[in-house]
């Protein structure tokens, strides 16, 4: 597998509504690309419609789905997979990626819930995603999720998501900033987690703040800058990957546009300076795009 997006490279934002007139008025040379949530753009027309036109005929685009509950007990929402397959034909968006957990039972429970990490677990959600690939026609990518209690685990965080990655056959979008939350709750060497996922399964990754609730016991916000230690963890992913496009979260307490911009600069800066000295590291680690 060709950890590639077409199109897709450097630093990216994921676009909430606040942002939509000032990027419009004064378009971000920072942005090399933006990530959207498709629940909160399918049928939507009008002006809103006009300025998501705006922004998918400038810049190249990728989504990521909230709502799917890939890990659900509940059959798959077809028709959100169709929806999301037909609005990505519309707009020429590049990538589907969802989360790698569940968010519904009887309703939607408005939290991404770990699945467990057992055999029959990868067996179950593997199947779901090849599901989605198939009604989409395309491969998609799942995410890695923070939580905060484990669910009678049979095997590492790492073995898991390797397992679901190969026999789903799809691609991961690797958040650095959950694999920091979850080694310090959980106590795992978050370098040690990036060592053993396979490398040419990555197709982009995620960096974002979080909320330090005690030493051992962080809590995966979107609202607060990046954490220095989360960005050194994001060089040492970069080293090992190669600079893979990434998307910048941030979807609470909005800073000024300058500082989350800085913050999306900062993105390209570590890419440059990984890509100028990064050393070959295992056979299945890819060149930098």
């Amino acid at each position: 597998m060709t950890p590639v997006i077409e199109g897709i490279s450097g630093a990216g934002l994921g676009l909430r509504r606040p942002y939509l007139k000032p990027f419009t008025e004064e378009p971000p040379e920072e942005v090399d690309f933006f990530e959207l949530v498709p629940e909160n753009w399918i049928g939507v027309g009008g002006a809103l419609g006009k300025r998501l036109r705006f922004f998918t005929e400038r810049w190249p685009v990728i989504c990521h789905g909230l709502s799917l509950s890939i890990g659900g007990p509940h059959p798959l929402n077809e028709s959100l997979v169709r929806d999301v397959g037909a609005w990505m034909d519309e707009y020429g968006v590049r990538l589907y990626s969802e989360h790698l957990s569940y968010t519904s039972d009887d309703g939607q429970l408005y939290d991404l819930l770990p699945i467990p990490c057992t055999a029959e677990a990868v067996r179950y959600v593997s199947g779901r995603i090849r599901q989605v690939q198939d009604i989409l026609g395309r491969r998609i990518a799942v995410e890695n999720v923070s939580y905060y209690a484990s669910m009678g685990a049979e095997m590492s965080d790492a073995e898991f998501l390797t397992a679901v990655l190969d026999e789903a056959d799809c691609g991961l979008l690797l958040d650095v900033n959950n694999v920091y939350v979850n080694s310090t709750n959980h106590g795992y060497d978050p370098r040690a987690f990036l060592d053993a996922i396979p490398a040419d399964r990555v197709l982009y990754l995620h960096t974002a703040g979080h909320y330090d609730e005690a030493p051992d016991l962080l809590i995966d916000t979107h609202g607060a800058t990046v954490k220095e230690e989360v960005w050194d963890l994001l060089a040492y992913a970069y080293k090992r990957l190669g600079p893979r496009p990434t998307v910048l979260e941030r979807d609470f307490n909005q800073p000024p546009l300058p500082e989350l911009l800085a913050e999306v600069t900062r993105i390209r800066d570590v890419q440059r300076t990984c890509a100028r000295g990064r050393p070959t590291l295992g056979a299945r680690a890819s060149r930098p795009q």
